[in-house]
């Protein structure tokens, strides 16, 4: 059964066809959620919350149009809040996550795979530091390959913001990570 037929089901009153969506979007949706949260159980309450936002919202949806891009757009959209309302509150230290869930270590030795972890960690700390909105728009444009187009869509805003947002991450991330890059550079020269 197709998406467009699952969805029509699920506007249709079938609650089991959402087994169907979530069998196909559950982990990438995690994954992402994870990516602008930075805590997997926060990034898992908030694609719960996302499904159950979905489902009631479902009969809105045009059930010509992919699922993917609008499901994931209710994804971000708690992540970036959650994180927002989580920034006002009082900071307390978190534990330090390597990696993101799902990252694969693909290296044959253990220098290799020292590397490996100490560069995701720097990454994963580079991206710690940008401001929710911008690590919305990587997690977006990077992770989950969306356009600028499909992006000022899915944030409700100009594509100008954007671009502008994807700008400014990119270059604090340059900045942050150029010590990575230039002792990548010297190790292999």
């Amino acid at each position: 059964m197709n998406e467009h037929e699952v969805v029509t089901r699920l506007q249709a009153g079938d609650i089991d066809a959402l087994q169907g969506l979530v069998a196909a979007h559950h982990v990438r949706a995690v994954r992402a959620a994870y990516l602008v949260t930075r805590d997997l159980g926060i990034a898992e309450e908030v694609v719960q919350a996302a499904w159950i936002r979905a489902y009631e919202r479902i009969g809105q949806f045009d059930a010509a149009r992919p699922f993917a891009p609008w499901f994931l757009r209710l994804v971000m959209n708690h992540a970036r809040n959650t994180v927002e309302r989580r920034d006002r509150e009082v900071a307390l230290a978190e534990p330090f996550a390597a990696a993101a869930p799902g990252a694969e270590a693909a290296a044959e030795t253990p220098e290799a795979t020292l590397e490996q972890a100490e560069t995701a960690a720097e990454v994963w700390a580079a991206l710690g530091t940008l401001p929710v909105a911008q690590r919305v728009a990587v997690v977006q444009r990077y992770y989950l390959g969306l356009s600028e187009a499909e992006m000022a869509t899915a944030q409700a805003c100009p594509p100008n913001t954007v671009k502008w947002r994807l700008h400014a991450a990119r270059l604090r991330l340059r900045g942050l990570l150029r010590p990575l890059v230039v002792h990548e550079v010297e190790r292999s020269s």
